[in-house]
């Protein structure tokens, strides 16, 4: 394929994600019906070259640069497919907020991948692109949902291949997502995480994932409710949300069949039938509020379709 020319570009729309579910510690995840949108579009200059423009107060700390994860995504594209990099504008609206462990930087590398991957006519296939997501983010539990969507469970295999498994989720189990207006880095929600578990607790773990898949499965909610529960990372890390406790305590009071932390946090995830949403996500935010902490929430379903791009006008 030609050189993409200057002007040329694509839209990339990105779904958040939620990631771990309670007991899927770094393998399980869902896409959510909330979406970044990023316009990738050829500008003049340097391969090097990469601009980002913000739409939305929430991003306003981010940047552009060789550290931006939309280009390092890109680069990794064009060097894999034997191509010279491309100088690229991207125009991001953001809708899933960073730092709020709602997969903000998985947004933000699929969109690179993929947006990239578009300019030069689809060289790498999207099991490519999969894989390169998964090496950048680390971890799989959120860029494999947002490239795919759905709720899925990724596993390395004893052949060293990543294997994804999309599981059902029944459309009656609805997702109310509260966001806080305080932010939580990965990276330090890792760090107070022990470096070994017991058996007892990775054998918990083991039964609850069971319980929680086939009650996602089948709308069960007492099977959601007895699944949704961790014993390898949400007790080291509910002590650094504020208030977090008290707004899982408040959507178990009003109907949620379960509460846990959303990916790494801060946000936190109730799972619910669909005429306690409202009342959930309302009782969250107050919850939030009588701690000293502003939030919102939003009513969400599973995201099905995954990241799609298409190109720009001209």
């Amino acid at each position: 394929m030609a050189r993409p020319r200057i002007g040329q570009g694509v839209v990339v729309d990105v779904p958040a994600t939620t990631a771990n579910l309670g007991p899927g510690f770094d393998c399980l995840g869902a896409a959510l019906d909330l979406n970044n949108r990023f316009e990738m579009r050829c500008i003049e200059g340097s391969g090097e070259r990469f601009e980002l423009v913000i739409e939305g107060s929430e991003g306003s700390h981010l940047r552009g640069g060789p550290d931006n994860l939309v280009y390092r995504a890109a680069q990794r594209v064009w060097k894999e497919a034997g191509e010279e990099p491309i100088a690229v504008e991207a125009r991001v609206r953001l809708a899933v907020p960073p730092a709020r462990g709602l997969g903000s930087s998985a947004t933000a590398i699929v969109a690179g991948l993929m947006g990239a991957n578009a300019l030069i006519g689809e060289k790498l296939s999207r099991e490519k692109l999969l894989e390169l997501a998964i090496d950048i983010e680390g971890h799989p539990d959120n860029v494999v949902p947002s490239l795919l969507g759905g709720l899925c469970l990724t596993a390395r295999a004893a052949s060293h291949r990543w294997r994804v498994v999309r599981c059902e989720w029944d459309p009656k189990v609805m997702v109310v997502v509260a966001i806080p207006a305080i932010r939580l880095s990965t990276s330090e929600a890792r760090r107070v995480m022990p470096k070994a578990i017991s058996i007892p607790d990775a054998v918990t773990n083991l039964g609850c994932l069971t319980l929680l898949l086939q009650g996602l499965r089948t709308g069960n909610g007492d099977l959601i409710a007895d699944g949704m529960h961790d014993r390898i990372h949400e007790p080291y890390r509910w002590g650094l949300i504020q208030g977090g406790q008290e707004v899982r305590e408040a959507a178990m009071a009003a109907g949620a069949w379960g509460c846990v932390i959303s990916g790494a946090g801060p946000s936190i995830l109730a799972l619910c039938p669909e005429d306690s949403a409202v009342a959930v996500s309302k009782t969250m935010v107050r919850a939030w509020e009588g701690a000293g902490v502003a939030s919102r929430s939003q009513v969400l379903q599973l995201h099905q379709a995954g990241s799609r791009w298409e190109h720009l006008p001209s």
